[in-house]
């Protein structure tokens, strides 16, 4: 006979500890806490350091009750659990004024001061869109916050291997103490991806620094560098080369219209560089740098280029014409273009033909994005030249742009085409293509 006096344990008291874990994974904070609560065995599985291992912490300028406990909270956690940290994330979203900031300063100073004392398994930091530059930022506190920071990395350069500054925005000197924080303990750091697009401060020659150079050359592993072009020289290109050809594998370099770009490299630079890291490629996002006299003192044949970003957003110079850049200087890698992006304001002029000449001679494309002003029917002899196997694209991203009002003619003629192609698209392409007026 059954002995019914005892209660029945449910199946989840009997599921293993790592399908617990794995479970626990997809919950918040709050309902992690709750769940711990429930017994011992879900208590110890909450604790488990693989739980812990990934964290974003955002501090949200804007201020609201539910945002009190934010602070707190960044630090709870840092205590509790910093330990087992090997990703962390920090998000400044939207400061608003210099008491915040202030207070981020004094929670951030704690937060990497604890990290530092207890955690010796961090590997990768991310702390995007700091904006020094800004007025709110008063000076003796952010020159406190790059001290702490500095004191951070330094205790971590042994151990860290990835490090994203993106959008920092800080003087050269500020920014070459951050980077040499990373080598201070043996004047090498191997580091291996850093992300400084947008660290230093707009209008800064930083080129022409033999500071900055200096700097990068304690760096002896580098596989991935993300950083503007007006860090670009031969002196830099020499120093990638002498200690990070046998490692270096991206280079991610954007050129926007406030940084300066006049700076002459020579290909034979660009050239010796690709020759000792074989495996290397370089991907150029341009924003509103258009003009051709620009792009051909950048975009140098010697380069190993995988993918080109061209961005004028909405801006319209009459003066400038799309034209020769893509008959001139993008066939130059036909070799090795793989992904190609246009953001165009080119109503002065149509490049139907140009552009898909440009696609035709491009082997190895695979993705291609365009916003422009082209005809419908470039759509219909883009995906027949795709059918007959004359190009290997993967990826079409369009936004046809025209200055009517009514679109309706131009999107029937697209729904026609799609049906036309439709067991191409379906089965091998990742299609969109829309109208957009620009009226």
């Amino acid at each position: 006979m059954e002995d019914d006096s005892k209660p029945k344990q449910s199946s989840w008291a009997y599921l293993p500890d790592v399908c617990l874990r794995h479970v626990f994974h997809w919950l918040d904070d709050r309902d992690r806490s709750r769940a711990a609560l429930v017994c011992k065995k879900w208590s110890c599985a909450m604790h488990a350091g693989s739980l812990w291992r990934c964290r974003t912490i955002t501090f949200y300028g804007q201020p609201s009750r539910a945002r009190t406990l934010e602070f707190q909270s960044a630090l709870w956690y840092t205590k509790k659990f910093g330990k087992y940290l090997k990703h962390l994330e920090i998000k400044l979203s939207s400061p608003y004024n210099t008491p915040f900031i202030k207070k981020f300063q004094v929670i951030m100073r704690s937060l990497l001061s604890h990290l530092g004392k207890c955690n010796s398994h961090l590997v990768s930091l991310s702390i995007k869109y700091l904006e020094l530059d800004c007025l709110i930022w008063k000076n003796v506190v952010r020159a406190q916050f790059i001290k702490n920071l500095a004191a951070f990395l330094k205790r971590m350069s042994n151990q860290l291997d990835y490090l994203n500054l993106k959008g920092a925005r800080i003087t050269l000197e500020e920014g070459c103490e951050l980077l040499n924080s990373l080598s201070s303990l043996t004047n090498r750091s191997f580091i291996s991806e850093i992300n400084i697009e947008d660290f230093f401060s707009l209008h800064l020659s930083v080129y022409s620094s033999p500071l900055f150079h200096q700097t990068m050359s304690t760096f002896h592993r580098l596989t991935i560098l993300t950083f503007n072009y007006n860090c670009i020289s031969d002196e830099l290109l020499a120093i990638l080369r002498e200690h990070s050809s046998h490692s270096l594998c991206t280079l991610n370099i954007k050129c926007h219209i406030h940084d300066p770009h006049g700076q002459v490299v020579s290909g034979m630079s660009w050239a010796n560089l690709a020759k000792r890291a074989p495996k290397l490629n370089v991907n150029f996002f341009f924003e509103r740098v258009m003009k051709h006299d620009h792009l051909a003192r950048i975009l140098l044949e010697e380069i190993p280029v995988r993918s080109i970003s061209l961005r004028s957003s909405y801006f319209s110079d009459p003066d400038w014409t799309m034209r020769p850049t893509l008959t001139n200087l993008l066939p130059a890698y036909w070799h090795g273009l793989q992904k190609l992006t246009l953001e165009l304001n080119n109503d002065h002029e149509f490049l139907d033909n140009e552009l898909l000449q440009l696609i035709l001679s491009c082997k190895r494309l695979l993705f291609l994005k365009v916003w422009a002003f082209l005809s419908v029917s470039f759509m219909e002899r883009l995906l027949q030249n795709r059918a007959e196997r004359r190009c290997i694209l993967t990826t079409i991203k369009v936004r046809i742009y025209t200055a009517q009002d009514d679109s309706t003619e131009e999107e029937r003629l697209l729904a026609n085409i799609y049906r036309k192609f439709k067991y191409l698209i379906d089965s091998e392409l990742n299609y969109f293509v829309i109208t957009y007026p620009m009226v």
